[in-house]
């Protein structure tokens, strides 16, 4: 079953970041996709009106909920939206959270995660302070859903720090797990190869981690290096900068074969008793 990422350089203009979403899912789908993976930030990166991005969302004013469903529905695909600002649901005057959206081939939503960590950090770029809690609240459950391509935990960009998170990911059932991010080009180079296999090699999940890959507003420059992992830790697509598609497939009777050759799900002896027990999407 092949699964897609796609690495942006998402800028300020919503408008001509959903028509290149479009055109790299339009790829995707040519490629023999079943389900594409979006990076972080997709529909806008460098706006600072993130609230009122959400409440126009909310309330069905806004642009990127039915560009993603049409989209959907027209390339016949399952669509991981990377992330975008969504207050919770039923309360669109609250702090927004950063939200990956599940999408099936009929554009129905079928899982939200609200990202569980926040990147407030400082690293020694040109901005120099990054604070995600100023504009969004954190999450508070796992998600994990099943797709054509296989059982799916999400994750996001700065989650892959946490390993907590992707062994609850795993004993939800995971068998892929996504993780669009927007890693900084300085925290990126030290430490983004290292996370995405570290995370698949201790779950023995397939990562799909799509990255935005360029410069953007705001003195941003983002790592990209957007990769597919296998449960073995092997790349098995990767592309350094740019827009771009990355295609790859699931191998379910290797990965099951994998699994059985070393049960390190059935070796481990300390559970993950403090992460939020997972919400189970159908």
């Amino acid at each position: 079953m092949n699964v897609a990422v796609l690495q942006m350089v998402s800028q300020d203009d919503v408008p001509a970041n959903l028509a290149t979403a479009r055109r790299l899912l339009e790829q995707a789908a040519i490629g023999g996709a079943r389900l594409a993976v979006l990076p972080e930030n997709f529909a806008a990166l460098g706006r600072r009106d993130t609230a009122a991005l959400a409440r126009a969302e909310a309330e069905g004013q806004g642009p990127v909920l039915p560009c993603l469903r049409q989209a959907a529905r027209d390339f016949g695909l399952w669509i991981v939206a990377g992330t975008l600002p969504l207050p919770p649901d039923g309360r669109p005057w609250a702090k927004a959270h950063a939200c990956s959206l599940l999408f099936d081939e009929h554009g129905e939503q079928v899982a939200r995660y609200d990202k569980l960590h926040l990147f407030d950090v400082d690293v020694a770029d040109q901005r120099g302070r990054y604070r995600e809690s100023d504009d969004y609240a954190h999450g508070e459950r796992i998600v994990v859903a099943d797709t054509p391509a296989g059982r799916l935990g999400l994750s996001v960009c700065y989650d892959l720090r946490f390993p907590e998170l992707y062994a609850a990911l795993r004993d939800a059932g995971a068998e892929l797990i996504s993780a669009p991010s927007a890693f900084t080009a300085v925290t990126g180079g030290a430490h983004w190869h290292v996370l995405v296999r570290a995370r698949a090699l201790e779950t023995q999940c397939y990562l799909l981690a799509a990255a935005q890959g360029g410069l953007h507003p705001g003195l941003r420059e983002t790592y990209g290096h957007s990769v597919i992992v296998d449960p073995w830790g092997r790349p098995l697509a990767e592309q350094a900068q740019g827009e771009g598609v990355l295609l790859a497939r699931r191998d379910a009777d290797e990965q099951a074969a994998i699994r059985q050759r070393m049960p390190v799900q059935r070796h481990r002896r300390f559970s993950v008793s403090a992460v939020p027990r997972p919400i189970e999407m159908e």
